[in-house]
């Protein structure tokens, strides 16, 4: 039976796409870098703000041309993350109707905590328990530091819980946890990769994970 639903943000609940790729060529632009098309920073995400920022910039950058860059996409992705951001087709419906069901529900992001928390408080504070961002103290996903926590912090087990999320890194994480990994189509991986990367179960829709609970 399962009882607690663990949810990755972006690509995921959250269409954060459009916000993080303006956000990426503001940082690269106002430090001398060339910008990235859209289709490139929908596959530079999924690691966290300093791997996007890594992925974005030239090949061979140095770490501390990359730190600064880096320092400039925090502050301004945190004040413009909600721009052109919403969540996907379908998600509230079935974070809502999770609630009513009584399912524990939790968000593990590897997005910075701060972001994270903003994001939840304007978003989901309503309709989801808890939410989990990165942090010193946990390792980023496909650690399964974050999604165990969130598990303890809920009360629940492996045996009832699922992690739900658009990318390998999630697939990875869910299989690091030991637990059930749902995939998504909507985010930024299209079915045709997560059939590659062997996903046990994809979802086109929001309202397919309903029947599974």
């Amino acid at each position: 039976m399962t009882t607690t639903i663990i949810f990755d943000l972006d690509g995921t609940l959250l269409n954060t796409l459009d916000d993080l790729w303006a956000s990426v060529n503001y940082s690269l632009a106002q430090n001398g870098y060339p910008t990235r098309s859209r289709a490139e920073v929908r596959q530079f995400l999924g690691n966290g703000a300093r791997v996007l920022i890594e992925k974005s910039m030239p090949t061979g950058s140095s770490p501390e041309a990359i730190d600064t860059v880096f320092n400039t996409f925090r502050p301004y992705y945190q004040t413009h993350a909600m721009v052109k951001t919403r969540p996907y087709d379908g998600i509230v419906e079935l974070l809502k109707a999770l609630k009513w069901r009584g399912i524990k529900t939790a968000i593990v992001s590897n997005k910075p905590d701060g972001a994270v928390q903003e994001l939840y408080e304007r978003l989901f504070k309503d309709l989801v328990d808890m939410a989990l961002g990165e942090c010193p103290e946990l390792r980023r996903k496909p650690s399964p530091d974050m999604v165990l926590k969130a598990m303890e912090l809920l009360n629940s087990s492996k045996a009832e819980t699922i992690y739900v999320g658009d990318s390998e890194v999630d697939y990875a994480t869910a299989k690091n946890c030991g637990i059930r990994c749902v995939s998504v189509s909507w985010g930024f991986r299209d079915r045709s990769f997560l059939e590659a990367i062997g996903a046990d179960t994809i979802i086109d829709e929001a309202k397919e994970l309903l029947e599974m609970t």
